[in-house]
C-alpha cells in the first residue's frame, strides 16, 4: 500500500509516498481502507520540528511514527476475530490523536477506540474533518466551564479549532462573539457567531468589552493581553500548550450534533494524496478556512 512517510524533519518535501507493507490486523481490530484524512497545523509542527524539547518527544534525528494524520474516514474491509461493533463494508470514521497513522491507503484500528460509523448525511471529505478541531474544541470549551447564558470570544474562529468551537459555544447555549479576518468575515457567520470582530480593524484586548471566557483558539493571544476584555472572574484559555486526547464519546457527540444539523466540518481545500506535501504547505501559510482534506482511493 501507499503511505506519505515523513523521511527527516524539514520543510512540505520531506513528506514523500512510498509503499510498504499492509498493516497486520489483531482478533480486536479492523483494517479500514481510508477514502479522506487531513492535514492539521500538529502533522506540519511535527514535520518541522526545530526544537530539541520536541524532538525528545517526537524523535531525535526524524519522528518516530513516520506516517503523520490524526483523523480519518474510510470503509471497513476486514475484521478481527473477535471484532462485534463492526462488520466489513461499514464506512466509519476515527480519531488517532497523537497516534497518528491516518496519511495511508489503509489503517488497522481497535474496535473499541476512537472509532464509530460515519455520519450518513455527510461525504467521507466532511467526515475525517470531524475530529481534530472539533475534539480539541470540546476540550478546551469545557476548561473554561462553557455554559447557557456566559459570553464567550473565540479569537482565531476561522481555523479548524476556532471554526468548531463557535458551533459548539452556540450549542451549549453562549453568546459568542468570533474574531477573523475581514476575508473570513461573511462566512464565520454563517457558523452562528452572535458577533464578528474583524481583528484587522479592531483590536478586542482594547475595545471596552468584557467576556467571561476567551478562548484562544490559535494561541496568538495570552492572559496577561486579553486581561482587560475579561469580567471580574472571566476565564481565558489557549490551545497553546494544551492537548485534547481522543476518546469515543466526544466522537459520538460530535456525531450526533453533526445528525441533529448543530455541527458541521468546515473544509477548505481538498487535494489528492499525492498533493500531501502541497497541502503541508498550505496548512503551514497560516490561513486556511477550516480543515484541508486529503482524498484517497
Amino acid at each position: 500500500m501507499k503511505a506519505a512517510i515523513c523521511t527527516k524533519y524539514g520543510p512540505p518535501e520531506v513528506i514523500q509516498i512510498q509503499e510498504i507493507s499492509m498493516p497486520s490486523v489483531q482478533d480486536n481490530e479492523v483494517l479500514i481502507k481510508l477514502h479522506a484524512a487531513t492535514v492539521t497545523p500538529g502533522d506540519c509542527v511535527i514535520r518541522s520540528s526545530k526544537m530539541l524539547l520536541m524532538r525528545l518527544f517526537f524523535g531525535i534525528s526524524k519522528p518516530r511514527k513516520q506516517i503523520l494524520g490524526s483523523e480519518l474516514s474510510g470503509t471497513i474491509e476486514e475484521v478481527g476475530s473477535s471484532v462485534t461493533k463492526f462488520k466489513k463494508g461499514d464506512e466509519v470514521f476515527a480519531y488517532r490523536g497523537m497516534k497518528l497513522g491516518a496519511h495511508a491507503e489503509y489503517i488497522s484500528l481497535a474496535e473499541h477506540g476512537a472509532l464509530a460509523i460515519k455520519p450518513a448525511v455527510l461525504t467521507h471529505e466532511e467526515a475525517a474533518a470531524i475530529a481534530f478541531g472539533g475534539t480539541t474544541a470540546l476540550h478546551f470549551l469545557r476548561k473554561g466551564k462553557v455554559q447557557a447564558g456566559i459570553s464567550v470570544l473565540i479569537n482565531g474562529a476561522s481555523g479548524s479549532v476556532g471554526s468548531s468551537a463557535v458551533q459548539l459555544a452556540k450549542h451549549f447555549g453562549a453568546e459568542v462573539t468570533a474574531v477573523c479576518g475581514s476575508s473570513n468575515v461573511d462566512w464565520v457567520k454563517t457558523l452562528g457567531a452572535d458577533h464578528i470582530i474583524d481583528y484587522t480593524k479592531e483590536d478586542f484586548t482594547k475595545s471596552g468589552k468584557r467576556y467571561d471566557l476567551i478562548f484562544d483558539a490559535v494561541g496568538k493571544s495570552s492572559k496577561s493581553a486579553s486581561k482587560a476584555a475579561l469580567t471580574a472572574n472571566g476565564k481565558f484559555i489557549s490551545v497553546k500548550g494544551g492537548l485534547a486526547r481522543e476518546n469515543l464519546e466526544d466522537l459520538l457527540l460530535l456525531k450526533q450534533l453533526v445528525e441533529t444539523g448543530a455541527f458541521k466540518p468546515v473544509i477548505d481545500r481538498s487535494f489528492p494524496f499525492e498533493q500531501i506535501a502541497g497541502a503541508h504547505a498550505y496548512v503551514e501559510q497560516g490561513h486556511k478556512k477550516g480543515n484541508v482534506v486529503i482524498t484517497l482511493n
